[in-house]
């Protein structure tokens, strides 16, 4: 029998997907699956189920009345759950946080295969997932428990969704909690994950996208563009990513190879140190040249920290460009704020 997988999207950052069958109503199979979307009538006349499809087709009938759902509302996306029967996997943004809706965030084992020093910059940790391989949205991130300390870390996914092979870029930190544990980590060490979480992820592609990446910000990236080599697209991609140092520049290689294999894709690094040696000195957007802003028909991610995201909206400001979508995550030490 056929079903989708509809990712719910709630509004605190956590995602929850659940399988719809061909002829189900989302609503329904939430429901089925013990989540409890809003809803009062569940008929198509109240309106209280009332959420958005990020991506995804479906059919939303005609047996629901206009002041539940209006016509302009439906050509923006909207959707009444309770008459949405999908046609396609789905991502449904919920106006509600997933504890009102009697959910929470998944929570899955995984074993440490692989732990790569990146000179004194980062750590690139691969994981195994022994039971199901974790499920997310391309940009997403999972908390990783530190062993020993009852404590977590954040980290975005730089592996393709849906694998069985996991993998996190980690900034050095020194005496750092996840640091310190990473010196000595032992291939098979056992990790508790919760996620996944946040509201960065990429979306349908329908226009240019200009991808701003900030040190180990780079990693939701990484998880987009093995996303975009698979499925393809007709849009230019370009990622611009700067870091302070020479010796945080890490993982290159990938985006070579995704240039490779990505028809479209481009990519420029940029160094903010005043003694580099990189031949582009200086910040993201001192290397932003007008061609990638495509005029503000473009959707830009940013992922990097907080005066990255103030430094970028002020370009954009001073430049009187306003991008068609603009989706950030602020890439903070404990925990990172998507928008």
């Amino acid at each position: 029998m056929t079903s989708y997988r509809i990712a719910l999207n709630f509004e605190d950052g956590v995602t929850r997907f659940i399988d719809c069958g061909a002829n189900e109503k989302v609503l329904d199979s939430a429901f089925r699956n013990r989540i409890n979307l809003p809803m009062d009538c569940s008929d198509g006349v109240c309106g209280t189920c009332k959420c958005r499809a990020e991506a995804g087709s479906y059919d939303l009938g005609d047996e629901y009345i206009d002041e539940a759902l209006t016509e302009e509302e439906a050509g923006a996306g909207l959707v009444l759950t309770c008459q949405m029967v999908p046609r396609s996997d789905c991502v449904i943004s919920v106006p509600m946080s997933s504890t009102a809706c009697k959910t929470a965030t998944a929570q899955f084992a995984a074993s440490v295969a692989q732990v790569a020093r990146l000179g004194d910059a980062a750590y690139e940790l691969v994981l195994d997932a022994p039971d199901a391989a974790p499920v997310f949205l391309p940009g997403q991130y999972v908390n990783i428990g530190v062993p020993g300390s009852g404590q977590h870390r954040s980290y975005s996914f730089s592996s393709l969704p849906g694998a069985g092979r996991m993998g996190f870029l980690v900034k050095q930190v020194p005496g750092g909690l996840m640091s310190s544990w990473l010196q000595a980590a032992q291939a098979g060490q056992a990790l508790e994950m919760t996620g996944p979480l946040g509201s960065f992820y990429l979306r349908a592609v329908t226009r240019p996208l200009l991808l701003l990446a900030g040190g180990t910000g780079l990693a939701p990236f990484l998880s987009m563009l093995e996303v975009l080599a698979l499925k393809g697209t007709d849009q230019p991609v370009h990622l611009i990513y700067g870091v302070t140092r020479d010796q945080d520049l890490v993982l290159v290689d990938r985006l070579v190879e995704y240039a490779q294999r990505i028809p479209g894709f481009t990519f420029s690094t940029c160094v903010a140190d005043a003694a580099t040696t990189h031949e582009r000195q200086g910040y993201v957007t001192q290397h932003m040249p007008a061609a990638v802003l495509h005029g503000g028909d473009v959707d830009v991610y940013l992922c990097g920290p907080p005066p990255m995201v103030d430094a970028v909206q002020q370009h954009f400001k001073s430049a009187g460009i306003t991008p068609a979508n603009f989706h950030y995550e602020k890439f903070t030490p404990t925990q990172p704020v998507a928008a």
